[in-house]
């Protein structure tokens, strides 16, 4: 996660203004729609994670994505506002997560109604980033 976390940063950086609210197809989200739910789903993601760590048996709620993206006005946003959002939240679940024990990445919990453990969250977290950034390169650079 934390090679992951510098080659987001050098990849986001080098994107040039023109293209932060490029689409590749009509229906498809924005540059800067797509890191938005980038950077609210590691949030959601890292709070999963942290709920089940501490051993919260309280099932977690699914993540509308499109809710979230259509609610979140990215027009008046800056890029590298958003580029150090996603730093600091990475650096800090690297933080949260180097504190877990084996034990601890053992918890399980329900999250949008399946049972999983803290070290699959923090799997599917860093494979969401990367699905993310693989298309990000191949259909909008």
């Amino acid at each position: 996660m934390s090679a992951q976390r510098a080659a987001v940063l050098q990849t986001l950086s080098a994107i040039p203004s023109d293209k932060h609210q490029y689409r590749y197809a009509p229906d498809k989200w924005s540059v800067m729609e797509m890191l938005r739910h980038v950077i609210d789903t590691e949030w959601v993601f890292s709070f999963r994670a942290l709920w089940i760590a501490r051993a919260d048996q309280s099932p977690l709620p699914d993540m509308d994505q499109a809710a979230f993206v259509a609610n979140t006005d990215v027009s008046n946003q800056r890029l590298d506002e958003w580029i150090e959002e996603f730093a600091d939240l990475r650096s800090a679940n690297l933080r949260l997560f180097g504190s877990f024990d084996e034990e601890v990445f053992s918890r399980i919990g329900t999250s949008s109604g399946n049972r999983t453990t803290v070290r699959a969250l923090v799997w599917i977290s860093a494979g969401h980033v990367a699905h993310h950034l693989d298309i990000l390169r191949d259909r909008y650079l």
